[in-house]
């Protein structure tokens, strides 16, 4: 069921319908985040969980309905919603030719700052070595490094940020997750994982699916 908007102060989706490939994956989208709240999007692999996420943030336009930060609707609020935008997709967004270190200094971080956050995802004595002598998960790892920075954006939207964690990273992530919201934060994330966070709303897209071949047929017996 839609997330009952509470705040005009962050991310809010009136009726939303996304298409990829001019088809659509869903349809009549609606939810509001607010501020220490983190929200779930939960689908079978297809259901459109990633365009949702890569529409929100500005990289895919292939909507309709209304997306809304701070009560300001897209196309105008988005630099606003990017300088408060954490985001972290399907791919690492890491500079293969840089070091775990010299990316996160990149991003703006202090070197000691990077240092701590390193060790917080387990990279410690990796700080020195380039990305592209990395494993898919250590590269990952310096990703989600960025959310143990201080002064993180207010808004981290994340895509299967559990992937390829082991144990202990998961329970790191969790816990850092939890720290975030604790400090009035909001999170918007996709995971086929069961993550443990007090409060945590979810959305399931398979309630919102599109049966565009039933539309067309429908369509045909009505008018044809």
């Amino acid at each position: 069921m839609p997330v009952t908007p509470e705040s005009q102060d962050l991310l809010q989706v009136r009726d939303l319908s996304c298409r990829r490939d001019g088809r659509r994956l869903f349809a009549g989208l609606s939810f509001a985040l607010g501020a220490g709240a983190a929200l779930q999007i939960e689908g079978a692999n297809g259901a459109g969980k990633t365009t949702l996420l890569r529409t929100l943030i500005g990289s895919a336009g292939d909507f309709d309905g209304r997306i809304l930060w701070g009560g300001s609707p897209f196309p105008q609020s988005l630099p606003q919603l990017r300088e408060s935008l954490l985001f972290i997709g399907h791919r690492a967004g890491v500079r293969a030719g840089l070091t775990p270190l010299e990316n996160l200094v990149w991003y703006g971080a202090g070197r000691d700052d990077a240092l701590r956050a390193l060790e917080q995802v387990d990279l410690f004595g990796f700080e020195d070595t380039l990305c592209q002598e990395l494993s898919a998960g250590q590269s990952r790892r310096v990703a989600l490094a960025r959310l143990y920075l201080p002064q993180a954006p207010r808004l981290w939207i994340l895509d299967e940020p559990l992937a390829a964690l082991d144990v202990a990273g998961v329970s790191s992530l969790q816990g850092q997750m939890a720290v975030h919201l604790s400090r009035s934060g909001s999170i918007l994330f996709t995971s086929h994982q069961p993550v443990a966070l007090a409060g945590l709303q979810r959305i399931d897209l398979a309630e919102y699916a599109v049966d565009e071949f039933a539309d067309e047929v429908g369509g045909a017996y009505a008018f044809g």
